[in-house]
């Protein structure tokens, strides 16, 4: 199963977290962040990655689109996922960033911002909300009405943005840049420690992570395993999911990142 890390607190001064158990669900890869921040905060952290980040299975409509590129005036990014994806099959092709000169580039939020600042790219629009919806309320009807748009994303990722941006008369390319898959490991202690009530959060950073949770214990029913903790999500589309699948949600960041999501677990338990 996964790594356990503690980060003990002192006596004088009893950090927010100290003596938590809290699961993360994140990509192993992806979690070093998380685990730190709960870490800096006196909890302790079980890694338990319930998918994984893998590539496409056919390259052929990322390929086509980044050989097109310059047909296209907005590439919009949900994910810095997709920017690391869609960046590594970029270079491969031989392309460079003056490739992008002619297209607006679109983040769902500050860290795929990032990402993509830190590849030299300049980021034209970043709405103040981190989610689909809110890209295509930044972005308006007036400038996408007869444009060309590239969506390179998940192949499991809504269709909310996409099909806005449609109706509203652009041409939307959404291409898979990445798949997110179940990620292969033995669920038999999580699941003895949530029976046991020796957890005390688990997490959800994406629709994906709590999706293939469910899977994982189908036949455990995941919302009677996770009824003895406290569930916290990373904002209110990661909840959607948890509660069409019957799990019961207790805490949602504010802010929809990882620093945020720890802020609401900690003010959780500091209220306590």
């Amino acid at each position: 199963m996964a790594r356990v890390k503690r980060k003990a607190g002192t006596a004088r001064e009893k950090p927010p977290l100290s003596g938590r158990r809290i699961v993360i669900t994140r990509p192993r890869t992806q979690a070093g962040e998380f685990v730190r921040l709960i870490e800096e905060l006196g909890g302790e952290v079980i890694e338990f990655p319930t998918i994984e980040i893998v590539p496409p299975v056919n390259y052929g409509p990322l390929d086509l689109a980044i050989r097109r590129i310059k047909t296209y005036q907005w590439i919009i990014f949900t994910s810095v996922n997709g920017v690391k994806h869609f960046w590594k099959r970029f270079t491969r092709l031989n392309k460079r960033a003056s490739d992008l000169r002619g297209a607006r580039i679109a983040a769902i939020g500050p860290r795929t911002a990032a990402e993509l600042r830190s590849l030299g790219l300049s980021v034209a629009l970043l709405p103040g909300e981190y989610r689909a919806e809110a890209i295509a309320e930044k972005l308006g009807k007036a400038r996408v009405k007869g444009k060309s748009v590239l969506l390179p994303r998940a192949a499991e990722a809504r269709d909310v943005l996409p099909l806005t941006l449609e109706r509203w008369g652009a041409t939307v390319d959404v291409v898979e840049a990445y798949r997110t898959v179940a990620a292969q490991g033995n669920a038999a202690r999580l699941k003895s420690m949530l029976r046991k009530k020796e957890i005390d959060v688990v997490t959800f950073t994406s629709s994906s992570t709590v999706n293939h949770f469910a899977e994982l214990f189908a036949e455990e029913d995941a919302p009677d395993l996770l009824r003895n903790c406290l569930v916290a999500c990373i904002g209110p589309i990661t909840r959607e999911t948890a509660e069409r699948l019957g799990i019961r949600v207790d805490v949602v960041a504010g802010e929809f990142t990882i620093p945020g999501l720890t802020r609401v677990i900690a003010e959780h338990f500091s209220r306590q």
